[in-house]
Formats: C-alpha cells, structure tokens, sequence
C-alpha cells in the first residue's frame, strides 16, 4: 500500500486533472451524444414529428455555441476551476429536471437551454490543460476528449437498455446522480487553475509548466478580436463549423436512420458505442501524434477521413454501413477537439484562451444547430437523410482542406524562435 501510495504522489498533478476533466466529458459528451436515443420515444409518447424534436435539439446545440464564448471570457477573468464547478452541478440538476418533460416546450427549456449552457466548457478545460501542459499538450487533450468517447461507449448503450426495459425518465436520472455524486465533489477536491497553487510539485513536472513561462508566437493576442485580423482563426473556425455539422446530425439522428433503414435500435446503440470505442483510441493517438508532427496535417487527415465515414452511408445500406460508419467514423469523431484547442493555444496564446476557444465552439455549435434541424426536414420531407450526408461530406471536404492550409510553422509558438526574434 505504501508503494502504491508513494507512486501516486510522484505523479505529476497535471494528470490528476486530467483524470477529473476525462470522467466529466464522460458524462456531458456522452450526454450530448445520447439525445438521438430518445427521439422514436418521444415522437411516439407525445405525438410529434421527428423535425420537431429536431428543432429541441437545435436548440441546444445553438445555446451551447452562444454560451461558449461567455463562459470562456468568465474563465479568462475568474479562473477555470469555478466556472467547471458550477458547470457539473447545473449539468446534473438540469439532467435530472429533463426527466420531468412531458413535451418538446419543457424539454426545450431543460436540455435546450440549462444543460446545453452548462455543458459550454470547451474554453475553461483548454485554459485549464494548457497551463499543466506544454510538450504534451496534444496527448492531455486527447485523453481528456477520449474521456467522452468513453462516456459515449458506455452511456449510450446503457441509457437505451434502460428506456427500452424501464423508463427514459429513470435514465436521464441516473445521468444526473452521476454527476452530482461522482463529477461535482471531484471538481472541488482535485481542479486548480495553474501549478502555482501547488506548493509542492514532483521534479519530472518542470518541463511541463515551466514552459508556459517562455512560451511565445508572432499573433499571440492580449484582447480577442484580434485574432481575427489572421487567417488562422478564421481556418480554424470553419473547421469546427463543419465538424458541428457532422458530429450534430449524427448525434441526434443516427438512430433514427438506422431505425429508417430496418436496424433495431440496440443494434444501433451498440454499433455507436463501438464508434466511440475506436474513437477512444484515436483521439489519444491523434494527440500524441500531434506533439511529434505538426497538428493540421493530422487534424485535415480527421476531417478528411469523416468525410469517407459519411459516404460509406451514402454508398452502402443496412448493417454494412452501420458497422462501416461506427468503424471508419470511429477514427475522426472528437479527435478535432484536442488539435483545434492546442492549435488555439499556440497560435493566440492563453490570455484570451477562454474567450477564443468559446467563439471557435460557437462557430461548431451553430453549425450544429442548422444541420440538426436540416436532417430533421430532410428526413420528413424525403423520408431518408441523403441530402443531408451530401452535405457533410462536401462540407468536411472543405474542412479538410482549410486545416492542410494552416501555417502551422509560421504562426504556431511551437516553432517560434524568442531569443532569435524569427522563425525556425
């Protein structure tokens, strides 16, 4: 025991953090990610139309992007580690509170509007990660992110065993007891905003943080708008639009297709957990790449890469494409959330990191927004989500080439050269 203690004591802090923040994108992505389990429920129990509950969804999705930005400019200004705090307990109230909806009014109002603001916390973890992390960066990211691959893994399938064998109402409960019981007391023991609130820090975590001392780029920015007078930001953002789009739709309306396309709704629960299993590979491995190459070069390659994930449901049918898409699908779905937040962070710098990292998820979020209302009237119009896969894969095409075209080695301050003044 005294082994096992002392080796937990020399671990650097960084990780314990890391280790908090995975169990939380466990329970807020896997979450997000369910919503599509409830819709054949609802459109049954209240009688509506699946554009409908699409229009529920959109909502959420487009009060999450607006939230974004505000939370992280909150972060920028009163730390990270309150704004996460409040953050897993307004999550877990509004989970539990969404159990009481008896229509798309009173669901619209629980996750439309209190869950999807609380779950904006994309700028507080980036602020957060990138002040524990300096030349592993990208690999905390990812293992953060693959922490909601993980809850996706093991939500999903267990939220739709539960609506299908007792209640949807007790499942979004017992999303809400997790939190509250697991995530909430977590956060307060384990979150602190930067490494100077530890008086004693393991050696080997020096050259993590103490690079944050020295680190610098040609754009890092002390006000936020001004990172949008570069080309960077603005690659970035539509980037994140078009994984909105793509990560959105599916999300809500994956088992709904599979439903259109004679699949049972287990199955395709199942074949979603096994996406977010390979993806929990991939998101880890795309951030340890990403700390050996330059980061668009892989974060194009995941883009790239979800766009043959969205033609395989375009060119095959039925089961085949089920497993085609949880397969190939698996290996982009959020590894572009560590790469766009590392890149973010070394390119503009950690004064306005929040607020960046927010507007760069309010562009994901909006793009989230319009796809999930566009799949909805897609389907209900032609009775099939063809024009919207088009749509995804035409736009993750751009997506791919915007990331490739990034100046990485220019603009990033992995490759600025301070005591010089110039460019490696």
């Amino acid at each position: 025991m005294m082994m096992i203690l002392k080796k937990i004591s020399n671990i650097y802090y960084g990780w314990l953090i890391v280790a908090a923040l995975f169990l939380s994108m466990a329970i807020g992505i896997g979450t997000r990610q369910g919503f599509g389990i409830f819709i054949d429920i609802w459109e049954s129990e209240w009688e509506v139309s699946v554009s409908s509950l699409s229009l529920a969804a959109s909502i959420g999705w487009l009060v999450n992007g607006l939230a974004a930005p505000i939370v992280g400019q909150l972060s920028d200004r009163y730390g990270p580690k309150i704004i996460l705090i409040f953050s897993a307990l307004t999550v877990s109230i509004s989970s539990i509170l969404i159990a009481t909806s008896f229509n798309i009014i009173t669901l619209s109002i629980y996750y439309g509007f209190l869950l999807s603001f609380a779950t904006a916390t994309g700028g507080p973890v980036g602020i957060l990660l990138s002040k524990w992390f300096a030349k592993r960066r990208g690999l905390a990211l990812g293992a953060v992110m693959a922490g909601g691959s993980i809850g996706s893994l093991f939500f999903i399938p267990l939220l739709t065993f539960i609506s299908l064998s007792f209640s949807w109402q007790l499942a979004w409960i017992i999303i809400g007891l997790f939190g509250f019981i697991v995530v909430f007391p977590l956060f307060i023991i384990v979150l602190k905003n930067d490494p100077s609130e530890l008086k004693n820090v393991p050696i080997d975590s020096t050259d993590e943080f103490s690079m944050n001392d020295i680190e610098e780029g040609p754009l890092w920015v002390d006000e936020w708008p001004k990172a949008y007078n570069s080309k960077p930001m603005w690659q970035l953002s539509i980037g994140y639009f078009v994984c909105g789009i793509t990560t959105a739709s599916i999300s809500v309306h994956f088992i709904n297709w599979a439903i259109s396309e004679n699949i049972s709704p287990s199955e395709a629960a199942f074949s979603f957990g096994v996406l977010s299993a390979v993806n929990g590979i991939s998101v880890f491995c795309s951030g340890y790449f990403s700390d050996k190459f330059e980061r668009r070069y892989i974060l194009s390659m995941v883009y790239f890469v979800r766009g043959i994930a969205f033609i395989s449901l375009l060119l095959l049918s039925g089961q085949i494409a089920l497993w085609a898409f949880a397969i190939i699908g698996g290996l982009s779905w959020l590894a572009t959330v560590p790469l766009t937040t590392a890149l973010t962070s070394e390119i503009y710098g950690y004064k306005k990191l929040g607020s960046l990292v927010g507007l760069i998820n309010m562009s994901h979020q909006i793009g989230g927004a319009a796809a999930v209302i566009l799949f909805g009237i897609v389907f209900d119009y032609y009775g099939n989500y063809d024009l919207g896969l088009w749509v995804g894969v035409i736009t993750l095409l751009i997506a791919s080439i915007a990331s490739f075209t990034i100046n990485e080695r220019k603009f990033s301050s992995r490759f600025y050269d301070k005591n010089a003044n110039q460019l490696n």
